[in-house]
């Protein structure tokens, strides 16, 4: 007798649900009203003009109880507060850097780190860029230099850590300009604007020999570490056994310090922190956090708000929370392979990424592809997604022409704990039934554009 059991065995998220915010769904006709009005940038619609909101994974996870029982225990003192020092005991404890300086998101730890170290004219290598983390850069005086492999640039390739730096064209471009023009090479983990792909430990550890040699400091981009240390358990050859919160820790102790968004990984809704290992650099930090952010002791937070992030910090290396936050977003991912839908691969670790030069190759770069499929997905289903395309990618400094990256993508972030399965479910139907209609699919063009980071506030009409 043959069983109808599944060969593979469920899986079920770590947690029970406590509380719920209720959702609407908007008529289609009033969905396009909202579009219109939008400006055809969903950065522009209201939240309450969202049926599932996967703009951004940033700040916009579910705390626990755990988290909110730290939040009524808030030291509001200006200076010395306790949950600072809880803070700062947890990021040595978990990412194993001496020093720690709170600010109120991660731009502003990218602020206070490229006006501390870069000098106009110098280059700084990453492993492809961020659209925050290069204009600051670029304000302080720096270029940033794409070192990341080539693979990482190809939607359709399998390579499993495609955000690993290019090691050889790292060294070419330190000899090229001398490693006193490199005030550092900045490591995405994961890497965002490929498509959450991560980076190996074989990988840091051979960025950290070269560097080494030339005198240059490696500083991470840690916003989401965690989620990279689950695939170098996975993917990586004799890390299966270890656990998450070990593998962080040895990927952290391969660079001098990081950037940090606890909004993603750390689970709440804002904050971030500057860590550092080096004194003289921490003094300085701690210096100019006072003038952007507040005092060194609170960097822009509440005590109630940096008391959930410690507590979010040790909530996020667990790896039950780490599989079954990766597995939902792979459940996505491989629900839309199985239908046909040209998604960037591997799946990474905190979304889902649509190929929009697939979806429409009848439209070029300048027709906006992935802002329209943003706006077409919207239109369809009031699924919030964003772009990752040309209209993130800005213009360049100098010239002042649109940069035109290789990929042109639409991003589904999952919230970390926020939705179910279900809603994934309607999230890939509404997904295929835009790419069902791809054909009929019309470009946008720009007719508002500020002066930096352009994708928040630019605005378009149909063509």
């Amino acid at each position: 007798m043959t069983s109808s059991r599944p060969q593979r065995r469920s899986w079920a998220e770590p947690w029970k649900v406590k509380v719920v915010e209720p959702l609407t769904m908007m008529s289609a006709q009033e969905r396009q009203a909202a579009l219109v009005r939008a400006g055809y940038n969903t950065f522009l619609l209201k939240s309450e003009e969202v049926y599932i909101d996967l703009l951004t994974d940033s700040g916009t996870s579910a705390m626990s109880d755990w988290q909110w029982a730290g939040m009524m225990m808030g030291d509001e003192a200006y200076a010395g507060s306790k949950n600072f020092y809880n803070l700062e005991a947890a990021v040595q404890k978990h990412y194993g850097y001496k020093h720690v300086v709170p600010t109120h998101q991660g731009r502003g730890a990218e602020n206070i780190l490229s006006q501390l170290c870069i000098k106009p004219g110098d280059s700084v290598p990453g492993n492809m860029y961020f659209t925050t983390t290069r204009l600051h850069q670029e304000l302080a005086g720096g270029t940033f230099v794409d070192v990341v492999i080539p693979q990482a640039h190809d939607p359709n390739h399998e390579h499993p850590f495609k955000g690993n730096v290019d090691v050889d064209a790292l060294e070419a471009l330190i000899k090229r300009v001398g490693a006193k023009k490199v005030p550092y090479v900045c490591v995405g983990a994961t890497v965002n604007m490929a498509g959450g792909q991560p980076v190996s430990m074989e990988n840091m550890k051979a960025v950290r020999a070269l560097t080494a040699k030339h005198g240059v400091r490696i500083f991470l981009d840690a916003t989401r570490a965690v989620e990279n240390a689950w695939f170098i358990k996975t993917r990586e050859r004799g890390y299966a056994d270890k656990s998450v919160a070990d593998i962080l820790k040895e990927f952290c102790s391969y660079s001098d310090g990081c950037t940090m968004s606890g909004k993603k990984d750390a689970l709440v809704n804002i904050g971030g922190w500057l860590a550092l290992n080096d004194r003289d650099l921490y003094e300085e930090a701690s210096n100019l956090v006072v003038v952007y952010e507040g005092l060194h002791t609170y960097g822009g937070m509440a005590g109630r708000d940096m008391e959930a992030m410690a507590r979010g910090i040790v909530e996020s290396v667990q790896d039950d929370h780490v599989r079954a936050r990766i597995g939902q977003v792979e459940y996505l991912g491989h629900k839309l392979q199985e239908w046909g839908v040209p998604i960037v691969k591997p799946i990474g670790g905190h979304a889902v990424y649509l190929d929009a030069k697939a979806f429409y190759p009848h439209l070029t770069q300048d027709q906006f592809p992935a802002q329209a499929l943003a706006a077409y997905l919207y239109a369809d289903s009031g699924v919030r997604s964003m772009e990752r395309g040309i209209v993130s990618a800005g213009r360049d400094k100098a010239t002042g022409k649109h940069h035109y990256p290789k990929l042109e993508l639409v991003r589904l972030t999952v919230p970390r704990r926020v939705y179910t399965q279900a809603h994934m479910d309607v999230t890939a139907e509404s997904v295929a039934a835009v790419w069902d209609q791809r054909q009929e699919a019309r470009g946008l063009k720009m007719v508002y554009e500020p002066k930096y980071l352009r994708f928040f506030q630019a605005r378009f009409e149909k063509e």
